[in-house]
């Protein structure tokens, strides 16, 4: 949102500079998130000097330039060329001096000192279009023989500088949404702060009291999504070009111009936050206005030319034959303001801000005006807004308010009511906060204190205030304007020890990302909200989590995996030239099975690239599967879970897939992600994926009870076969035979080296094993463990057919 610092001083009579306002407006809670300095002539004028030709003869050397000598209040005359047709001695004129930057559209120049045809000129005698003044180019500029030589032109021609807010407005702020919101805000923070400044409201006294009724009857059909409604009759109003001032305010936060009438209703708009809309009386048919909902699919053509299909629930302002207006979104064609439009009829509403938002996101349309109805605007400034507005309209148009205002509003909406505790408030702000600088904030901003006891008051809210419904809310008003950074910090910290036998999952969540942070990782963070056409392919449509109001096609749906937004996330570093990625994010994935909404938990690894970034002392090795797998199998120990088992499966999304396991709980999935999969991310570089069950983890991590035993005094025993196996048989079908034949000594299994070539038997490939034997209880002899090899080597020959090499 868009605030005028030379529109906002309108309201309230203030010398801060805009750095002040910056820092100020920022700390009460209305973010600045950055200043622009606006001069209604680009440049400023600056540089530029009002100067009179004392002298002027004809080029030596070029026929159609003039040699003059102008006196700009220096010590000598400047010597210029000029080619100008009208250019004479005696003649006050507008001069850019050596050093000056003219501006041309998007393009500029700088005026140097130069040789034009031999002779020296030391500046420029300008046309007005040469300096942002007007279009003309016949001539320069010949100014009034009253100018003052010497006056800088910036003075001269009244250029403004005005220096617009950019504002991070959140969406409980709507009392904000306007220059007297702002201003509003603004004297309460100074007068709570020993200043005595008063809002310089519209004068609205000037308004007629007209006892015509309105010519046209009001009908509110849906109350509900229109409680209040109000129109006005105005008529001979004459459509034309707005006055210099009022364009200049609405371009300042860039808006526009269009003409008088829609100028105002602009201005009122960012005035005093409530929208208004202006139809041309004469095309309302019947004479009737109607609040209420067309047929679904229904046709409608808004002022921007385009044909909208209706939706059931869009409220529209209709006259006895077609619909005029989306209600607190945006006007129809027919209805709008022309040229020709020589009476008014004048709206100022409340319609229900949830009404209004779903109109706005089903058709894509974020207007002024929607913004502010969205967030609920002041049910009780719908009338000051139409009166300025009618005012207005009648200085600047020439019209003439013809009906007084009807103004249906049958349940008036009541202001919220809060108890205030001033003694919980201090405690929650951890401050003694002086009753009476609260009492006299709660004056400052509008909030009546009906009754006020030891502390504990009733409060009755201002109705522009519709985010102040509790006391933690009035926590907020009061920290915002003491100042935060008045809130001292402590100097000590106050803790007790407790202890629980739960597991606090955020605990295990941080010993994760840390570990996974100290072994090169970075974390990530994507939208939960997601394209559906990304997973058609794996997930049925009614499997899906819809969004009833999505934000756009390719936010649709709730994410039904994460694997993808982290191969996009690759792609994005590999396309500039980032290739070693390893990244994780801790998220949530989202299905509907049977009409049942089912969201689990999840911690996602990638891997893609070479395993270190260049280095001398490092090989340029690429991680693998195996690299992926120990990265896995650490955070799990890390975790605290041990007697890991893993099994071979098959999944759609990976190839050389292994699902983990402990005490028969799925933790993790992890496999080489398919060339399918990286197409969808426009990805060609081989990427490892593994997902981690956080619900598993945490109740396995409840079950997990730390034992302690010494260390064996008895030495371990390593013994190698060299096996000779099926190209199919891979390496965990081996260590868990291994471990039937031997459950009690057999301690470690190993894979030290794989080979295939073509001195094997076609399909055949070696592995060489290691295995590690221990007997906590006494020293293995030679004949035990020959005898726990012989068992495992002929289980190897009888289930896998391997033969020893």
């Amino acid at each position: 949102m868009k605030i005028s610092y030379n529109w906002l001083k309108q309201y309230l009579s203030i010398d801060n500079t805009p750095e002040e306002l910056d820092k100020i407006l920022t700390d009460i809670g209305l973010e600045v998130e950055g200043v622009e300095k606006r001069q209604s002539i680009k440049g400023g004028l600056e540089g530029l000097v009002i100067g009179k030709v004392v002298e002027k003869e004809k080029h030596p050397n070029a026929d159609k330039l003039s040699v003059t000598k102008v006196d700009v209040g220096a010590e000598e005359f400047l010597p210029i060329v000029c080619g100008a047709p009208n250019i004479d001695a005696n003649q006050k004129v507008v001069v850019a001096t050596v050093g000056t930057t003219l501006y041309d559209g998007e393009g500029s120049f700088q005026i140097k000192k130069s040789k034009i045809r031999g002779e020296v000129s030391m500046g420029m005698i300008c046309a007005e279009d040469e300096i942002g003044l007007g279009q003309g180019h016949d001539g320069i500029m010949v100014l009034e023989e009253a100018a003052e030589i010497g006056t800088k032109a910036a003075d001269y021609f009244n250029i403004e500088t005005d220096y617009i807010f950019e504002i991070g407005l959140t969406p409980n702020r709507a009392d904000a949404m306007s220059h007297i919101g702002v201003a509003r805000d603004l004297k309460a923070y100074f007068n709570v702060h020993g200043a005595s400044l008063k809002l310089d409201l519209p004068d609205l006294s000037g308004f007629p009291e007209v006892q015509d009724e309105l010519p046209v009857s009001i009908e509110i059909k849906n109350k509900e999504a229109c409680p209040r409604y109000a129109g006005l009759y105005i008529k001979n109003v004459k459509v034309q070009e707005s006055p210099d001032w009022l364009k200049k305010n609405l371009e300042s936060i860039g808006i526009t111009p269009k003409n008088n009438i829609v100028d105002i209703t602009n201005f009122v708009l960012h005035e005093f936050g409530q929208p208004l809309h202006a139809f041309d009386a004469d095309e309302i048919k019947g004479g009737k206005v109607l609040v209420r909902n067309l047929e679904k699919g229904s046709k409608f053509k808004t002022l921007d030319g385009e044909e909208r299909t209706l939706h059931q629930d869009d409220l529209m302002i209709c006259d006895a034959d077609q619909g005029m207006c989306i209600a607190g979104v945006f006007g129809g064609e027919q209805s709008g303001v022309k040229e020709s439009t020589k009476n008014l009829f004048l709206e100022s509403a409340y319609f229900n801000p949830v009404a209004v938002r779903k109109a706005s996101k089903r058709h894509a349309l974020k207007t002024d005006a929607s913004f502010r109805f969205e967030r609920g605007v002041d049910p009780e400034a719908i009338i000051d807004a139409m009166k300025r507005a009618a005012l207005l309209i009648q200085e600047l148009a020439g019209g003439v308010v013809a009906s007084k205002i009807e103004d249906q509003y049958e349940e008036a909406i009541a202001p919220f009511t809060v108890n205030f505790d001033h003694q919980k408030n201090n405690h929650l702000l951890g401050e003694n906060i002086p009753e009476d600088f609260v009492i006299k904030l709660f004056k400052e901003l509008e909030i009546d204190i009906t009754a006020n006891t030891d502390g504990k008051m009733n409060l009755s809210i201002p109705s522009y205030r519709v985010d102040v419904q509790r006391q933690a809310d009035l926590s907020e008003e009061i920290l915002r304007m003491y100042g935060y950074n008045a809130i001292p910090i402590p100097t000590e910290i106050k803790s007790a020890l407790v202890t629980s036998e739960f597991i606090n999952p955020e605990k295990i969540r941080k010993i994760a990302f840390d570990h996974l942070a100290s072994v090169g990782f970075n974390e990530i963070m994507n939208n939960s909200l997601s394209n559906p056409k990304l997973y058609a392919d794996k997930t049925a449509e009614e499997n899906m989590v819809k969004m009833l109001n999505p934000l756009s096609q390719e936010l649709e749906v709730m994410r039904p995996e994460m694997l993808i937004d982290g191969l996009k996330t690759i792609a994005y570093n590999v396309n500039r030239q980032i290739s070693e990625v390893k990244i994780f994010e801790s998220g949530r994935i989202y299905s509907k099975r049977e009409d049942k909404y089912i969201e689990d938990e999840k911690l996602a690894i990638w891997v893609s690239g070479k395993r270190h970034k260049e280095n001398w002392m490092n090989s340029n090795e690429s991680v693998s599967f195996f690299y992926l797998k120990g990265i896995v199998e650490n955070l799990l120990g890390r975790l605290g879970l041990s007697a890991l088992k893993y099994k071979a499966v098959e999944n759609e999304f990976f190839s050389d897939t292994i699902e983990i396991k402990a005490k028969k709980k799925s933790v993790a999935i992890l496999g080489k992600v398919t060339a399918a999969e990286l197409k969808k991310a426009d990805l060609d570089q081989e990427t490892y994926y593994a997902e981690l069950n956080w619900e598993n983890i945490f109740n396995l991590v409840k079950q997990n009870n730390i034992t302690y035993k010494a260390v064996s005094k008895y030495p371990s025993v390593r013994r190698d076969l060299s096996l000779l196996v099926d190209k199919e048989t891979n390496f965990l079908e081996l260590e868990s035979l291994a471990k039937q034949a031997e459950n009690q000594l057999l301690k470690e299994v190993g894979l030290f080296d794989v080979y295939e070539g073509d001195k094997l038997p076609e399909g055949k490939k070696s592995y060489a094993m290691y295995f590690l034997l221990q007997n906590e209880e006494k020293t293995m002899n030679d004949k035990v463990i020959d005898k726990i090899m012989s068992k495992i080597q002929k289980a190897y020959e009888t289930k896998l057919n391997a033969q020893l090499r």
